[in-house]
């Protein structure tokens, strides 16, 4: 699933308006200072996991950490001079300063095991590289899509070509910020929902951090917003249908994405819960739940009307704490399948 780094974002935010939930109400010291601790707690249990799976982690749990080392810097800095949250603040510098190592060594294998892919994304991995946002809004429910289009034409391979093209990393010597007639329509098609959408939003998400500024890249904050009101209406739809486990990847990435855009909305108390809920608590990864089968009839569903029914490659860029890769796609396989058996019946 995607980064637990989008977790830490909620605390960077201005006080949240109240929301029905279990945590402790954010716009007080004591209150912040809870809700601190428990998400640390869930990283450093994350962060274990991953140490001991290094070797199997792909380019997407490479960014995560990227991600995630500069929220929590971003943390350890905002409250190291507030007497009621140093503790808290030095709790977040250890965590960050464990990163260090972890990268280098993730980095080691994925020259191993996929170098040709590292090469054209080195840029993502790199410190630095991943921003946290200066300004913050909402987004906007009159921009939702009133109808989906159909998603069969869209493929990451077509989006990975892309974003290579973007970061200027292709084998040629291209220059960054390069923009083809193909890759402008794939990535402002309207009509898109699920991964489809997500990959459009990454696509201007990373144009931002590469310092595209020309031509399309004038209006990435409209379509970024465009973007951001229909993964929030997605993310709703799975809050409505209790979070079955299928939708939780999506939901996740959702949250991460929108909320480096600068989108505060995402960061909802409840979500906020419901995501720590999820946490596998000794093994520290975010794995199938036990009720699993009760989940299915209504993950089928939200995936037969908002989700692509195409495979996905294993190495998505938005994910930390993600299954590891062999049984992340056998279950995909597996999923994929049932989902065929329903649509033919």
């Amino acid at each position: 699933m995607s980064s637990p780094g989008l977790l830490l974002l909620v605390l960077l935010l201005a006080p949240l308006p109240l929301q029905p939930s279990l945590l402790p109400p954010p716009d007080t010291p004591e209150g912040k200072a809870a809700i601190t601790g428990l998400i640390l707690s869930a990283l450093e249990r994350a962060t274990s996991f991953l140490k001991k799976r290094l070797p199997e982690i792909n380019l997407d749990g490479v960014v995560g950490f990227r991600v995630l080392e500069v929220q929590l810097k971003g943390i350890q800095e905002k409250w190291a001079w507030d007497p009621r949250l140093q503790p808290l603040s030095l709790r977040a510098g250890k965590l960050a300063e464990k990163l260090g190592p972890l990268l280098h060594r993730s980095i080691f294998h994925l020259q191993l095991s996929d170098p040709k892919y590292l090469r054209e994304f080195q840029p993502t991995i790199e410190s630095g590289f991943w921003k946290l946002p200066r300004a913050w809004t909402h987004t906007n429910a009159s921009m939702v899509y009133p109808t989906f289009e159909p998603q069969d034409s869209f493929s990451e391979e077509r989006s990975d070509l892309c974003l290579v093209q973007l970061l200027g990393t292709r084998a040629d010597g291209s220059q960054p910020c390069r923009l083809s007639d193909f890759c402008r329509t794939l990535m402002t098609r309207p009509g898109c929902s699920g991964y489809c959408l997500s990959h459009q939003l990454l696509f201007f998400l990373v144009a931002r951090m590469r310092g595209c500024t020309k031509g399309l890249f004038r209006q990435s904050q409209r379509y970024m917003n465009l973007f951001c009101a229909n993964m929030m209406d997605l993310n709703r739809r799975a809050e409505a249908i209790g979070y079955a486990y299928q939708t939780r990847d999506l939901f996740m990435e959702n949250i991460m994405l929108c909320g480096i855009g600068g989108f505060s909305d995402f960061y909802k108390l409840r979500w906020l819960e419901a995501i720590l809920s999820w946490q596998k608590l000794q093994e520290g990864c975010f794995g199938r739940p036990a009720a699993e089968d009760e989940e299915l009839p209504k993950a089928i569903n939200y995936q037969h009307h908002f989700l692509r029914r195409v495979k996905r490659r294993d190495k998505q860029f938005t994910g930390l704490i993600r299954k590891t890769a062999p049984g992340t796609s056998a279950e995909r396989t597996e999923y994929r399948e049932l989902i065929s058996e329903v649509l033919q019946e």
